[in-house]
This record gives structure tokens, C-alpha cells and sequence, in this order.
């Protein structure tokens, strides 16, 4: 797995480490994120059905960034630990944002009680049609129990965190 770096202006607080991985499949991606420390300190959303919802990134989630190479067009995946996703589409930086089209979402969890570990990991296998070769970015935000957030990502641009910086996806993936 990939360490992810915490971004300058957040207190490390409970989470010592995120780190991240993503495969690519005949079909889309896998990837796995896994945050360890005091995992009983942040705010780890209920198990819940694994159905489409907006706004995850409010409280701890974990996000892919797809752009192909050569366009200004990416895809961002939100997965949390509940089950929940989403999916959008722009068409360049923040802009024509829509929901993307998926073939199909997994997310999976485990412990499946966070708050007995030192360590959570997520699972998803994502089936949507992405072009490649691509610049992919994996982010994550973690949020503690009194509110504070952290963010964490492969790189970020200058300034406060923005995953939807193109500064974020340093990984190269061709199928």
C-alpha cells in the first residue's frame, strides 16, 4: 500500500497513518484504503446499504480521482466506510460536474465495529467504463470526534487541500 501525506495546515490528531491502493481491472478499478491509530477518535459513519449518496466527504471518506491523460475530463469515486458512494463526472476543474455513470459498486469494511480496533480498512470494486492510460489521485478525509477534519492525499498543489487539484494524482494506471 501507498502512504498517503497529511496536508500542512491539519493536526495530526488520532490517525497516525492513511495508506491506499489501486489495481486496475478488466472492468474499472479496486481499491483499498486503511487508516490506522486511535481509530475510536474519528467519526466512522454506521454500516449502511451500499447505495448511491451525495455529500459523503462531510465526514470521513475516501475518495478516487480518474482524469485520462492529455484531456481536462476526470472522474471523482466518494466511498465510505458506511457502504454508501458516489460518483460524478467533470468536465474540466469543478466545472460540469454530473453524476457519472456506474456499472456497479462494492464497498466493504472490516473490522465491521470501528471502534474496536487500531486499524479500519475499505475495500471497493468499482465497474465503470474509464479511459486509460490515467492520472489517478487517492485522497481521504477523517474526521475527529470534536469536528476537526484532516486531509490526506498522494501530493497536494500549494495552498489549502484540494483533491480536485490536478497536483493530487501522481499515480499513473494503464490497464
Amino acid at each position: 500500500m501507498i502512504p498517503l501525506m497529511l496536508h500542512h495546515i491539519c493536526d495530526l490528531g488520532p490517525i497516525k497513518a492513511v495508506l491506499a491502493r489501486i489495481e486496475p481491472t478488466q472492468t474499472g478499478f479496486e481499491a483499498s484504503f486503511r487508516i490506522e491509530g486511535r481509530v475510536s477518535g474519528i467519526v466512522v459513519p454506521e454500516p449502511a446499504p451500499s447505495v448511491r449518496a451525495d455529500e459523503l466527504w462531510k465526514t470521513t471518506c475516501f475518495e478516487v480521482f480518474w482524469q485520462p491523460i492529455g484531456t481536462t475530463r476526470y472522474h471523482e469515486f466518494n466511498l465510505s466506510p458506511s457502504g454508501q458512494w458516489a460518483a460524478y463526472e467533470f468536465d474540466s476543474y469543478r466545472e460540469g460536474m454530473r453524476e457519472a455513470s456506474v456499472d456497479a459498486i462494492a464497498v466493504s469494511r472490516s473490522p465491521a465495529e470501528a471502534d474496536s480496533s487500531a486499524m479500519i480498512e475499505i475495500t471497493a470494486s468499482i465497474a465503470a467504463e474509464l479511459s486509460d492510460p490515467a492520472q489517478v489521485g487517492l485522497t481521504a478525509v477523517i474526521e475527529h470526534r470534536d469536528g476537526g477534519l484532516q486531509y490526506w492525499s498522494l501530493a497536494f498543489g500549494p495552498g489549502k487541500p484540494d483533491f480536485h487539484s490536478e497536483a493530487c494524482r501522481q499515480l499513473i494506471i494503464e490497464r
